[in-house]
């Protein structure tokens, strides 16, 4: 036990060592700053946004047409508080407004026109979707229901989250994109770069190792396999994706057999 208690006082001398450390390395500290996008509430707003786009599959049960209206508005009202107040986190921290944490009316309302333009994507967004659920029923034998697909496929996770972070791209959201495709990733194992641009009725079987990069375009009807990479193989020269579409450094590594 006294051995235990001399362990223990070494620990605020610990503390002080690491304290002092965000100091030194204060390239990857953030404190006395504007605060960030909040991870945990960039991650509450896509399972939000996933409630609205599959409802029934997700954590609300027992919706039916009577009642759904009242659920998503309610989804709706809380996403364009969580949005505004993140876009304009981000949009301020791109303008360099890190200390002094600048005009905040400005960015507030920057951040709500943002989200409103967003959450304005959403019917096409789930048309979009609906195409990508029908492509993996169309492309994998094993699958026998759409349901089995929104359930259980993780290429669909993926893509989900994508085709919602890459219309936060198009608008020209700072970082909120690349964290949300970067918590899928993390999720599936499958990395699709928020800019990158893919066509309708896409579908990655299985998933795991894709790599789809920040530049590559991919059409209309395409399917990709696991440990596919369209990335960064080269920087010296224009290359393409084969068939698939341009990029100045993206290229599938398997050529036509894509």
């Amino acid at each position: 036990m006294a051995s235990d208690v001399r362990l223990k006082e070494q620990l605020p001398e610990l503390t002080r060592r690491i304290v002092q450390t965000y100091t030194e390395l204060s390239t990857i500290s953030h404190l006395g700053h504007c605060p960030l996008p909040n991870y945990e509430v960039i991650i509450a707003a896509i399972e939000d946004l996933k409630e609205i786009i599959y409802p029934g599959y997700r954590r609300r049960e027992g919706l039916h047409i009577g009642n759904v209206t009242y659920h998503v508005g309610d989804l709706i009202d809380g996403l364009h508080d969580k949005l505004t107040t993140q876009i304009a986190r981000a949009l301020r921290h791109e303008a360099g407004f890190s200390n002094d944490c600048g005009p905040d009316n400005d960015f507030e309302a920057l951040g709500q026109a943002k989200a409103i333009l967003f959450l304005e994507e959403l019917p096409e967004l789930r048309r979009a979707l609906a195409l990508d659920v029908q492509a993996a029923l169309d492309g994998d034998p094993a699958v026998k229901t759409l349901d089995e697909v929104i359930f259980c496929y993780p290429g669909l996770e993926a893509v989900t989250v994508y085709r919602l972070a890459h219309a936060l791209h198009q608008l020209e959201v700072p970082l909120i994109p690349r964290m949300m495709t970067e918590w899928a990733h993390s999720k599936t194992g499958i990395d699709i770069h928020p800019g990158a641009k893919i066509g309708r009725h896409f579908f990655i079987d299985h998933g795991t190792g894709v790599v789809i990069g920040e530049t590559c375009e991919i059409g209309d009807h395409v399917k990709l396999y696991q440990g596919v990479t369209l990335g960064a193989l080269s920087f010296a020269t224009l290359r393409e994706c084969n068939g698939i579409g341009r990029s100045d450094r993206h290229r599938p590594p398997f050529g036509d057999r894509l």
